[in-house]
């Protein structure tokens, strides 16, 4: 038993050279080689020793410890692929991807949906780099209460419909995740739509925002 730990020993400080410098860190080695050797001390006492058990057990230790090597190694790897399964299976939730950084996943339509929360209520937006301001559809607007009777529709657009009106208001807060933006103005549009957007006067307040690997990454300052 003395024999394999000082071979493992030496191995170690062959693959590690320079590791052990101080007192106290010879000590815990001390103390580590100390207790190996008391655990291992039972061996020399037991009668029989069922050694097709004891390579079992110490297989399993090996594995143990082999994968908790890997996931240190790997850590970062790791959560990427954590990271891409919470992206792919939040439908238009978006995932935190580091300090106020949102990802959001790109839908099959080649669309970027994102769920909100415009004055504390929940909104979902289609994300429209193309559309320069963002629009609320009527339906969100008279969800959000926002639909007075006193709005002016002074706000013109040119969409693929022809021409369109669109009132100019500005909301207490708009959230995405763990980003915050106050006095956020938007627009409620006259005519129906189907879905309200999120364009250019949300992102260009962003820090930054990229589309990498079907995925819209938003950061706020």
């Amino acid at each position: 038993m003395a024999a394999v730990v000082a071979g493992g020993l030496g191995l170690l400080f062959k693959a590690f050279p320079g590791q052990l410098h101080a007192p106290d860190e010879w000590g815990r080695m001390g103390y580590l080689v100390a207790l190996i050797a008391a655990m291992s001390a039972g061996l020399f006492r037991a009668r029989e020793i069922n050694w097709s058990q004891k390579a079992r057990h110490a297989a399993i230790w090996v594995a143990i410890i082999a994968v908790m090597a890997v996931g240190v190694a790997y850590r970062g790897e790791f959560e990427d692929v954590g990271q891409h399964l919470r992206t792919a299976f939040s439908g238009a939730y978006p995932v935190a991807a580091g300090a106020h950084e949102m990802v959001v996943p790109q839908e099959d339509s080649g669309g970027f949906y994102v769920m909100a929360q415009v004055n504390g209520q929940p909104i979902r937006f289609l994300i429209d780099t193309g559309a320069s301001d963002t629009v609320l559809s009527p339906d969100d607007a008279h969800r959000l209460g926002l639909d007075s009777p006193g709005l002016t529709y002074s706000r013109l657009a040119e969409t693929a419909n022809g021409t369109g009106y669109g009132a100019p208001i500005t909301v207490g807060r708009l959230t995405i995740g763990s980003i915050e933006m106050n006095q956020m103005p938007m627009v409620i549009n006259k005519a129906p739509m189907t879905m309200s957007l999120l364009g250019m006067s949300f992102l260009t307040r962003l820090e930054s925002f990229q589309i990498r690997d079907r995925r819209l990454y938003m950061k706020g300052r």
